[in-house]
């Protein structure tokens, strides 16, 4: 596969990742573009791997990561509030889909990436710890602990009165 190819069928999917892991329309375009032209000048070596796809998306998670250590201002960007909100189910509550967002977006890092590659890419926990170079039982905990810290914002009690 040329990278022309790669690019025209894997990139709107690698831009709404970077979207979701972003969650600013603008600074995803921008990290798809770096990605990508990263990408480009290590096509040979990237093509031959079992997976090109992890590979790149890979690259897009590290850059994202990246990005946020070297920002010395953690403002986050959310789009305007609407003036009917959309409603999302988090643990049986309710919750403003801006809200939500802005709750995703205040995740650590590693918490937020595992939410976004497992519920909006819908990928398993073998694949997410290959992208995040880590174990599937990593994988594992970052997703509960992030869904527990969901909850624990949201005001969501826990089922067995304890911490998971």
């Amino acid at each position: 596969m040329t990278f022309e190819e790669y690019v025209g069928s894997r990139g709107p999917a690698l831009y709404r990742l970077a979207r979701l892991l972003t969650g600013d329309e603008h600074r995803a375009e921008d990290l798809t573009q770096e990605v990508l032209s990263q990408a480009y000048v290590h096509w040979r070596r990237i093509s031959r791997a079992d997976r090109p796809d992890v590979y790149v998306r890979r690259m897009l998670v590290n850059a994202n990561n990246s990005w946020w250590r070297r920002r010395s201002n953690r403002e986050v960007v959310i789009d305007a509030v609407v003036d009917r909100p959309h409603r999302v189910d988090v643990g049986g509550e309710a919750a403003d889909r801006d809200e939500m967002w802005r709750l995703i977006l205040g995740l650590p890092d590693r918490q937020r990436a595992v939410l976004v590659l497992r519920y909006y890419e819908d990928l398993d926990d073998a694949t997410i710890a290959q992208i995040l170079n880590c174990s599937p039982v990593t994988v594992r905990t970052h997703a509960m602990r992030a869904l527990a810290n969901l909850r624990e914002r949201c005001g969501v009690p826990t089922t067995n009165g304890s911490r998971q």
